[in-house]
């Protein structure tokens, strides 16, 4: 997604967040005077199938699909799930939320972290970051990109993670370890978690593929993308 087709969308994610677009741009800055500029080649999903892997507690039930996916993208957390149980993900999505140790690990056996920067984890970027081996960084944000930071699309980690490897030519993906209803997570949570399928809806409709994760909430998530102000950057091809 082209970062005039994502402003709409960030703009009325800050608007219903109550986020400080200065205080993305500042974590933005921190990022860009830290990291190389990452080559984006090195991460090869072209025409490959791509499970996502989630977080929630059905990931250790659902292995067997991340195993038959091509490649492999773990949300955060999930990084740990997965290497514990000897699969080693292609790439790491996370916003340093929580403890980070087995993306920092992974980073040193030569695995990429995609590294995102917002207002509300620049303590984490500047506990964690360091510790990164700095190669293995791509580094994003949610404001305007830069040579060494990229906007990709995407607000969570998850639907982060889905546009990053649309970007990167990925021919399908499947979202094993995901759960939109988890009754455990906070009210803010749960609207991230609602923004989250909104986003992976339009990328559906990009794509032109079906995501089983949206089953039984697609007519709920149209209704609301199409009373959107921002609902032309869900158009097919954006």
């Amino acid at each position: 997604m082209e970062y005039e087709a994502w402003a709409p969308i960030y703009e009325a994610i800050v608007t219903a967040f109550g986020f400080d677009p200065a205080a993305d741009r500042r974590a933005r800055d921190y990022l860009d005077h830290r990291v190389a500029r990452f080559d984006r080649s090195r991460i090869d999903v072209t025409d490959q199938t791509v499970a996502i892997a989630g977080g929630s507690e059905s990931l250790v039930d659902e292995l067997d699909s991340v195993r038959a996916a091509e490649s492999v993208v773990a949300v955060s957390s999930a990084a740990t799930v997965l290497f514990d149980d000897g699969i080693e993900p292609d790439l790491i999505v996370t916003d340093l939320d929580g403890t980070p140790q087995t993306a920092i690990e992974l980073s040193h056996e030569g695995v990429p972290v995609a590294v995102h920067g917002h207002g509300d984890n620049r303590d984490a970027l500047e506990e964690y970051l360091p510790q990164f081996d700095h190669e293995q960084v791509l580094a994003t944000t949610q404001v305007e990109p830069t040579k060494r930071v990229l906007n990709l699309g995407g607000f969570t980690d998850g639907d982060r993670a889905a546009s990053i490897v649309d970007e990167l030519g990925a021919s399908g993906l499947s979202f094993p370890g995901w759960n939109f209803d988890d009754p455990g997570v906070s009210i803010v949570k749960a609207r991230k978690l609602r923004w989250a399928g909104l986003l992976l809806r339009c990328l559906e409709r990009r794509r032109d593929e079906h995501f089983d994760l949206l089953d039984g909430r697609r007519e709920d998530l149209e209704a609301t993308i199409a009373a959107a102000p921002w609902a032309s950057s869900c158009r097919s091809g954006t």
